[in-house]
């Protein structure tokens, strides 16, 4: 393996894991192909769960396959996927899927006031229809194990049965992704200190509610908008 290679996987850690992290030098010949190929895919590196999942190459070959899709694939606009991943986030209370995302959600264009009170645990104020019905649709689902009829339909109505679909695939892998990094305590890269308080509102991981306006079922729209 490359020196290149190996320098992604060894991340400097910032804490005690509970299980151990994989080095170019201990994997198995199994787990170096699937860490290959996570490197030729759109990630480029092996952060996160991935570092604990290695333990089942078989596992972890599917998961990241997976991931692939939801995160890069999907028919949603990416700052509506990022979105959702965030409530995510927050929710079960997971910094390093926070940290990832946060900068992904940013660059992708989402209001930087908007992530900052959803890691506040404050009531975001969307400007954008679409962005509201995302969140209320994560929000809900996440608090609930499912989604208000009012809610389900708009988004139905905005992204199809395609896209909806897709939005609660996102919102499960994601909450897999948060308990997987909670559980087995796997540390950010780069020694970052954490970036996700913890305020009393949300000791239960309950975000706040959003009011959506009235006509906020809309026609389907594409993609790209």
């Amino acid at each position: 393996m490359s020196d290149e290679n190996a320098a992604s996987l060894n991340h400097p850690l910032t804490a005690s894991t509970r299980i151990p992290l994989f080095t170019p030098e201990n994997m198995t010949s199994e787990q170096e192909a699937v860490y290959l190929d996570v490197l030729a895919g759109p990630r480029n590196e092996v952060v996160g769960p991935l570092r604990a999942v290695l333990h089942v190459p078989e596992l972890a070959d599917r998961w990241q396959r997976l991931g692939a899709f939801l995160r890069y694939r999907t028919s949603l606009p990416e700052r509506l996927n990022e979105l959702a991943i965030l409530v995510t986030a927050r929710r079960w209370n997971s910094p390093l899927e926070w940290d990832i995302h946060a900068r992904a959600a940013g660059k992708a264009g989402l209001d930087a006031e908007v992530i900052d009170a959803i890691r506040r645990g404050s009531t975001p104020e969307f400007a954008d229809a679409a962005e509201r019905e995302i969140y209320e649709f994560a929000r809900s689902l996440n608090h609930s194990g499912n989604v208000p009829e009012p809610i389900y339909q708009a988004v139905l109505e905005r992204w199809g049965t395609t896209g909806t679909v897709e939005l609660s695939s996102v919102i499960g892998y994601y909450t897999m992704v948060a308990m997987t990094l909670n559980v087995h305590e796997i540390p950010s890269p780069g020694a970052r200190g954490p970036s996700l308080p913890l305020p009393e509102s949300l000791a239960d991981g309950t975000l706040p509610l959003t009011t959506l306006p009235a006509g906020a079922v809309r026609p389907r729209a594409s993609a790209e908008c």
